[in-house]
């Protein structure tokens, strides 16, 4: 795996987001909404394409929070909501590429590489 791409320290904070540090030194922090919007899960992604709201739903917990996060093989994680989301994996490589195009773009778009 190119270094660029491989996390170091992963800060999982459960009301407030995911901070991974990369090996490289590279730091990159996610708010809660925009992992949460950002899921690449094939659910997700056919909410957005109908143009329905991945997050809210009308029984979604409020607030936003993460129950748990765990790597994913050795190159993604995998976050379980409170509102019992849990199929979307998040590989690091597509975080940070999201991270450096400044999240403009849909998370999805990173996620298929």
């Amino acid at each position: 795996m190119d270094p660029r791409y491989q996390p170091g320290p992963i800060d999982v904070q459960r009301d407030t987001g995911v901070t991974i540090t990369y090996e490289d030194g590279y730091v990159a922090a996610f708010d809660l909404m925009a992992l949460r919007l950002g899921c690449a899960c094939a659910a997700c992604r056919g909410l957005r394409e109908r143009g329905q709201d991945v997050w809210p739903s009308p029984t979604s917990p409020l607030p936003l929070r993460i129950d748990d996060a765990e790597m994913h093989g050795a190159w993604g994680l995998r976050i379980t909501w409170n509102d019992t989301h849990a199929t979307g994996i998040f590989p690091f490589e597509a975080l940070r590429k999201w991270h450096e195009d400044g999240c403009a773009f849909e998370f999805s778009r990173y996620a298929s590489i």
